[in-house]
This record gives structure tokens, C-alpha cells and sequence, in this order.
């Protein structure tokens, strides 16, 4: 903790007087223990605004707008990168980031593919997507041998039309979505190909009638409430709809799997935008985030994997031991990720998504 100390009032010494006193954050909703954004403030001196989005469509369109107001924003590795190829962010001034010396080689390797170098940002969080369920109304209902850890869960009809007695949410993200789609049928999830996209088309519109509703945090509480039986969705959220049904006591079993045809390894990384109103300031955050036991704390409460290989000792064993969040060998090798779509295939994809998401 004397080491966090020492360098964030480094930090706040280079920024000098032109350091405001408030430092803007937008990230994404549930995504953080909230006794670490008190103790920023305490630390620092430093007045925190912090604001919550659920959809990186969101996000990106606030940025591509420009005078976004934030000093941080938390974007998907593949929006990370269409926004830094149009020029809305800046670069980290790494003398200002003592603490980037904890970051883990194994996924900064991965994330320079969206952030060449990792010049622009550091990750936050990573995990996967895949497939949430209460496993006994899913077993009540397909039986014991449900292909809970596959996507013939979700993408086969017979199934889909069943689960929809009791409650099935997918993320309203296209980018998730498709790939998914395509993995399923044995495409690359990473096509550009309009042709090979438009295969998703018919495996989507073919389970639409079954899908409650199309949202991307709804189906935390849901999922632990019992008012739904699945959710695709982002491997942390699940984890945390499994803790809260247990906390609740209220018999809702829930189980979290990457599906075995293979998964969306995804990343979430904090970037400070070009116009940025107090960029000393973003350093001064994005340093103590990069603290060991305040990244620790972050995944601990979240219960997502995060890119710091220095937290991984003071993380508990809930969240370290547990290959859902930290994945053995097996499975990271047969994660995937992808990469953004050309503004002309974008175009196709979001024009798809509004078919998908109105069932016409």
C-alpha cells in the first residue's frame, strides 16, 4: 500500500497546478467495487464522477461524436481499436504509470492485436462469453442431459422453444452475437465476409420467437432472481448472478460455461479520449487501478479475470481458483477473439442486428 501511496502522489506532483480537482469516468454498469472509488478519492484528493453505460454501441457512439466530458472510458478491445484508428484517443504517457509494471505479458500479448503496443490503454478486466443457466429449471425442462456447455443450447430451435417457458436473455451485442452464430455452424467467427456473415442471419431469426428480451445487464438480476432460466452473456455477470442467488439463499442454482465449440475471449481496456478535460488526472486513476491489491479488489468483487499479474496474489481463491474465471490451458486455447468489422460490413451487421432484434 506504501508503494500505491508513493505513486500516486508522484503522479499528482508531476501534474502540478494545471491538475484539476475532478476526474471523469465512464465504465461499464456493476463493474466495480465501489469502496475503491471512495478510497481514490481519499488517497488523492482528487473529486471522482464516476457514470455507467451497458453497451459498448453506447459508449462508441459518445466517442466518435467527440467532447465525450471523460477523462477514462472503458471500450471492448475491437471498439477500442475502430476508435483509435479515428483518432479519439490519446497515448499513455508512461512515466506518469509507475504501476504498469504489474501488468500480466500473457494478455497484454493478446490486446495489442486491437492496441498495437499497448500504447493507448491498459486492460481492466478480460473474460468470456458464453452461456448462463439455472440448472434446474434448464434440466426440469430439457432434461438431465441438457447441453448446458453448448451452444446447440441456444441455437437449436427444438431447445430454444422449450427454454422460453422460463425466460431466455441474449446480449443486445451484435458483435458477441454473430460470431457466436457462426461458430456454431462451423464458420469463422472472425469473417468479414458479408456471405459468410449473412449465415448468421437465418441461426439468429431461427430462435427470435424464444428470446424474452435482448439486453446487456438485465440478466444479472434476472438470472439470480429465478426470473429467467438462461442468458448468453459475459462470464463475470453470470459469476455474478451465481454469488447473489447463493447469497439470497433462494435455491436458484446458477452455472456459468464457455461453450465447448469455443468462446469470445473479450477484454476490456481503460483509454483516456483525446479531449479528455483533465488528462494528469486520468493518469492518476488509471495508475492506482493498476495498483496490485486495488486491481485485486476490483475482480474480487466483480469476479472477472483482470490483466495485472501482480493482484493474482491477492485474489481469493473463489476467483483465482476457479476456471470459469481464470481458464486452465485446454480452454484458453480454444477461445477466440475477433477483430472490428469494416464501416461497410459494420453497416451490413447493424442493419442484420435490427432484423435479428425485431424478428421481422
Amino acid at each position: 500500500m506504501k508503494n500505491l501511496m508513493l505513486s500516486t502522489t508522484a503522479v499528482v506532483a508531476l501534474a502540478g497546478a494545471a491538475l484539476a480537482d475532478e476526474v471523469r469516468v465512464y465504465n461499464w454498469s456493476d463493474y466495480i467495487d465501489e469502496d475503491l472509488l471512495t478510497k481514490f478519492e481519499e488517497e488523492t484528493g482528487i473529486d471522482l464522477i464516476y457514470d455507467v453505460f451497458d453497451s459498448n454501441e453506447v459508449l462508441e457512439t459518445k466517442m466518435l461524436a467527440g467532447s465525450s466530458g471523460y477523462d477514462v472510458v472503458v471500450p471492448s478491445g475491437t471498439f477500442l481499436q475502430r476508435q483509435i484508428s479515428a483518432g479519439a484517443f490519446q497515448k499513455l504517457d508512461a512515466s506518469k504509470l509507475p504501476n504498469a509494471e504489474n501488468l500480466w505479458d500473457v494478455v497484454e500479448a493478446r490486446t495489442a492485436q486491437y492496441d498495437p503496443d499497448n500504447a493507448y490503454s491498459i486492460n481492466y478486466m478480460w473474460g468470456t462469453t458464453g452461456i448462463g443457466v439455472n440448472v434446474g429449471k434448464v434440466q426440469e425442462i430439457l432434461g438431465e442431459d441438457a447441453p448446458m456447455g453448448s451452444l446447440e443450447l441456444v441455437f437449436n430451435p427444438e431447445n430454444m422453444e422449450k427454454l422460453q417457458a422460463c425466460g431466455v436473455h441474449f446480449l443486445d451485442a451484435p458483435t458477441e452475437m454473430i460470431p457466436a452464430a457462426l461458430k456454431f455452424i462451423g464458420e469463422d467467427p472472425d469473417s468479414h465476409d458479408p456471405d459468410v456473415i449473412a449465415k448468421a442471419e437465418p441461426i439468429l431469426l431461427g430462435v427470435r420467437p424464444y428470446v424474452t428480451k435482448f439486453h446487456s445487464s438485465e440478466y444479472i438480476n434476472a438470472l439470480a432472481n429465478g426470473d429467467i432460466c438462461v442468458a448468453f452473456g459475459w462470464s463475470g455477470d453470470i459469476l455474478q448472478a451465481r454469488d447473489r442467488a447463493a447469497e439470497a439463499e433462494n435455491g436458484v442454482e446458477i452455472a456459468y460455461n464457455a461453450p465447448s465449440e469455443g468462446a469470445l475471449m473479450w477484454f476490456d481496456q481503460m483509454a483516456i479520449p483525446v479531449d479528455a478535460p483533465n488528462p494528469e488526472a486520468a493518469h492518476v486513476f488509471l495508475n492506482f487501478i493498476m495498483d496490485a491489491q486495488n486491481m485485486a479488489q476490483a475482480s474480487n468483487y466483480v469476479y472477472y479475470a483482470n490483466g495485472n499479474e501482480a493482484s493474482k496474489e491477492f485474489l481469493v481463491e473463489d476467483v483465482i481458483g476457479d476456471p470459469a474465471i481464470y481458464p486452465d490451458e485446454a480452454t484458453l486455447e480454444n477461445l477466440y477473439t475477433t477483430t472490428p468489422y469494416p464501416a461497410k460490413v459494420q453497416r451490413t451487421v447493424t442493419r442484420m442486428w435490427t432484423k435479428v432484434k425485431s424478428g421481422t
